[in-house]
């Protein structure tokens, strides 16, 4: 059974190797200096971030979320884990608290869109680069339901 439960600072170097792990698998169009930059930023960010983590029947963290007011900050799955439904859990989790949840995705990560689009979120805008100015497109998505019109 899938726990999803706040983070412990002791985690930290398990979700720094969830990031890794993840990203290696489905951030192909990075460049490796891009890549190293951000994974900089991440050890240095994430241990002491707020997180939600998804953890199994040992207690394990296999992915994490952050969120931040309305937005889904960031949502990473360890590849070993990918396709039991985690990541549509802690989407599920994220949607409980927040109803009107807005999320930014890499354009480049055609997985991850359609893993959101699945989940019922639509493209609302798009910046032509990342939110430090990398030229790594993001699609701006807002919740709209499962069942909603793929119009924004």
């Amino acid at each position: 059974m899938m726990i999803i439960r706040r983070s412990q600072r002791h985690e930290g170097e398990r979700l720094i190797a969830i990031w890794c792990r993840s990203v290696d698998a489905t951030h192909d169009f990075l460049s490796a200096q891009d890549r190293a930059d951000i994974e900089v930023q991440v050890r240095a960010f994430l241990p002491e971030a707020p997180l939600w983590v998804a953890v199994d029947d040992n207690d394990v963290p296999v992915a994490f979320m952050l969120l931040s007011e309305h937005h889904l900050e960031a949502l990473f799955v360890d590849p070993d884990a990918r396709g039991t439904g985690v990541g549509r859990k802690l989407v599920e989790h994220a949607l409980s608290l927040i109803p009107d949840l807005t999320t930014d995705v890499n354009e480049q990560n055609a997985q991850a869109v359609g893993f959101y689009q699945k989940m019922g979120f639509v493209v609302t805008g798009r910046s032509e680069t990342d939110d430090h100015g990398r030229p790594y497109p993001l699609l701006h998505l807002r919740y709209c339901g499962a069942s909603s019109p793929e119009s924004a």
